[in-house]
């Protein structure tokens, strides 16, 4: 959701802010482990 701030977001998907700060912490940990060491392409 660019361009939307957490609370917005949130109001967008039907969540609380605080799922919606839960999951973007675990989308952004999961781009991590997938992407790994992006160096090494």
């Amino acid at each position: 959701f660019a361009g939307l701030n957490e609370q917005e977001a949130a109001d967008a998907l039907g969540i609380s802010r605080a799922s919606a700060a839960r999951d973007w912490t675990f989308a952004k940990a999961w781009l991590f482990a997938r992407l790994g060491d992006v160096d090494a392409i």
